[in-house]
């Protein structure tokens, strides 16, 4: 848990959607939120992986975070954003449906990922928050990206 921001048992959190889905992630690990450009493939990258983008003189691997997370490729439109976060000691951009609100949540609050009979549901989803009719699923940022597909994406 190195990127959770606390303050006396509070997250901060930025949430955002991705199809029909709420998702958030710590809000320290947020450098910026850009509107949507399009990426420049590079051959044989993962699946998820959409390209480069040119960040002010630095290349910017972009992932789409709907299809890392296994709910299918995203297209993007007008309305979709990169947030440019920092995973390790990269940044990488998550392509995402649209960014919805910072929130802040009690530690306390976060009700464990549930067992589904599969690991993988458990490293890449934190906890699940819930929030009036809300079920918003905290992304676990350092899992998204294996460091040897970061190396070699970036």
């Amino acid at each position: 848990m190195s990127n959770d921001h606390t303050s006396d048992g509070q997250l901060e959190l930025i949430s955002f959607r991705i199809a029909d889905q709420e998702f958030c992630l710590d809000i320290m690990a947020v450098r910026e939120i850009r509107g949507w450009a399009p990426a420049t493939p590079l051959p044989h990258s993962p699946a998820y992986v959409r390209g480069v983008i040119n960040l002010r003189g630095a290349v910017l691997p972009i992932l789409d975070l709907k299809s890392r997370l296994g709910l299918g490729a995203c297209e993007p439109s007008a309305r979709s954003v990169i947030i440019v976060v920092h995973i390790g000691s990269r940044l990488v951009g998550l392509l995402v449906d649209a960014v919805s609100e910072i929130l802040a949540a009690d530690l306390a609050a976060v009700q464990p990922t549930p067992n589904v009979g599969c690991d993988t549901v458990g490293r890449f989803v934190r906890g699940i928050i819930a929030q009036e009719d809300r079920m918003i699923s905290w992304i676990a940022i350092d899992d998204i990206m294996p460091s040897e597909d970061l190396a070699e994406a970036a």
